[in-house]
């Protein structure tokens, strides 16, 4: 009950922290130079006073900040985002159509990272004194220090352009038809390649991580006692010491999770996949205000959903938090 009534608080408290992500966010950007009616003015071509003027009309730039800042978060309250006079669609649906693309790399990406992250560190924390531990942190090494548009393209042109063996660009093939289990496997083609990509930094770090939780929490009393019963040195690893060094893990993977959104977007531009990264960048580009702040809007939730979802998880890995909330 104490529990839940926790859960509780701390969906309040970030009902409370997204609001004031989406003032300052509104603040943010409309202290960025230029606006949407400038950008397709210029695009235009036109100079007359009077048309840039029906445009910010038309776009509600000549009402007053407050004005404005009421009718955006009014708006939100309905989950009503605004219209994209760029795209011309409705902000909230252009990101729910962006959004199962994004999820999805994201979300191999994390699941991958975490899993062979953790794996590697667990390897190279029992290997500690021997050669292959050390090779297995200076890859986590390379890999940590390497910028992430170069493993893009550096990947992009060993496996598709020298190789063949994998789609360099795009969600799924063009034109092909396929459909159920053929779209599915067509699909997965193209997600190795930008989901490995971003996948190998956060790895890095999870192995080093890993690594060094693993060895301090060997160093621990119950761990020498667990070796003075004599117990194999396989179990003491999995559930004596893997167990205890996984809440700094926990900690980093609720955080990174959702910095993996926004990180998304080198990936998403080199590889064409079409999410919100991608749609955010070219947002940007053209000064699309609204579609800005709902993108901000659902990455800042996304954030807060993982937080929230890992101290779920502290009290599924160790009791002792549960029963202290």
């Amino acid at each position: 009950m104490l529990y839940a009534r926790l859960i509780i608080m701390r969906l309040l408290k970030a009902v409370i922290v997204l609001f004031l992500i989406v003032i300052f966010n509104f603040f943010l950007i409309q202290m960025a130079p230029g606006d949407p009616a400038a950008v397709m003015a210029g695009e235009a071509g036109a100079t007359d006073p009077e048309f840039l003027r029906q445009l910010r009309e038309q776009f509600g730039l000549d009402q007053p900040l407050y004005v404005q800042l009421w009718r955006y978060i009014s708006g939100i309250a309905t989950l009503d985002f605004g219209y994209s006079y760029r795209q011309q669609m409705p902000v909230f649906d252009l990101i729910m159509d962006r959004m199962p693309a994004t999820l999805l790399l994201t979300g191999t990406a994390f699941v991958m990272s975490l899993g062979l992250g953790i794996l590697a560190g667990s390897m190279a924390a029992a290997r500690a004194k021997k050669l292959s531990g050390s090779v297995i942190m200076a890859l986590a090494l390379v890999f940590y220090a390497t910028p992430l548009f170069w493993v893009a393209l550096m990947s992009v042109v060993l496996f598709s352009v020298q190789l063949d063996w994998l789609p360099a660009y795009g969600f799924a093939s063009v034109g092909t038809g396929y459909t159920g289990f053929a779209l599915a496997l067509d699909i997965g083609k193209h997600l190795i390649l930008p989901a490995t990509t971003l996948a190998l930094f956060f790895m890095a770090i999870y192995t080093r991580m890993t690594r060094t939780s693993m060895l301090e929490a060997s160093q621990q009393d119950y761990v020498k006692t667990a070796r003075s019963k004599g117990l194999a040195s396989g179990v003491i690893q999995r559930r004596h010491i893997l167990r205890n060094a996984l809440l700094p893990i926990i900690t980093l993977a609720g955080l990174q999770a959702g910095q993996m959104v926004g990180g998304a977007i080198l990936t998403e531009t080199v590889f064409a996949w079409p999410g919100i990264g991608r749609l955010m960048f070219e947002a940007l580009m053209q000064r699309d205000y609204n579609l800005l702040l709902g993108i901000f809007f659902f990455s800042a939730a996304l954030v807060i959903l993982f937080n929230i979802i890992t101290d779920l998880v502290y009290g599924l890995v160790d009791p002792r938090i549960k029963e202290a909330s």
